[in-house]
């Protein structure tokens, strides 16, 4: 199973829209509102600080405001981030039927292993978060990198997300999808995108990989 992260494993947005929104403002940008800056989030941190540039005249600002969040959220990316509920006992059931267990994620890997080892310590077999010089989701190649790691043939897998991206990221490594909709996108949002199952809660998750 490949899992997302945020959205889908841990509850990041509080984390994500301070430190982006304490970014901005060192650099005299209006702040935005957790929902907005949730909608964002999906493509990785250059696009998320893009999106919330968009419209102020301050474009060219961006790599600046991105070094800014990416420093400030590593500092801060703990503070008040925890595991949705039911996930750890998810990740102990697909343990025990000797499920191999990945996340595929465009967070920067070494923010991605802090949280990871912090909120969900040992849960995770096999991470594959921002690299550099690897295209980000929904490029398939860390969906496919997750599983020749462990020798793991398309049909054998399936890739658990709350986005649009995590739907595309999967049918880009030929891999079915189960979509979730506790995270950062709407169920309507899931339909619109082309989602074949999605899950309310961790419950229903298990019933749907049963």
């Amino acid at each position: 199973m490949i899992f997302d992260l945020d959205g889908t494993l841990l509850d990041t947005s509080s984390d994500i829209a301070s430190s982006l929104n304490l970014a901005l403002s060192t650099n005299g940008v209006r702040t935005l509102d957790k929902e907005t800056v949730g909608s964002y989030v999906g493509n990785g941190a250059g696009k998320l600080v893009e999106r919330a540039l968009a419209g102020t005249g301050r474009e060219e600002d961006i790599p600046k405001i991105l070094e800014d969040y990416r420093r400030m959220y590593n500092d801060y990316c703990i503070g008040d981030t925890s595991a949705y509920e039911g996930i750890p006992e998810l990740l102990n059931l697909l343990h025990q039927q000797g499920v191999k267990v990945c996340c595929n994620t465009n967070k920067p890997e070494f923010t991605s292993e802090k949280l990871l080892d912090a909120l969900l310590p040992g849960k995770i077999d096999h991470l594959h978060g921002q690299r550099e010089g690897v295209p980000v989701k929904p490029d398939p190649s860390g969906a496919l990198e997750c599983m020749a790691y462990f020798g793991i043939m398309p049909d054998e897998c399936c890739f658990i997300g709350d986005s649009d991206v995590d739907i595309k990221t999967g049918h880009n490594a030929g891999i079915d999808v189960i979509s979730v909709d506790w995270g950062f996108k709407t169920r309507e949002f899931l339909t619109e995108c082309g989602a074949v199952k999605i899950c309310s809660d961790v419950k229903d998750l298990i019933r749907a990989l049963e």
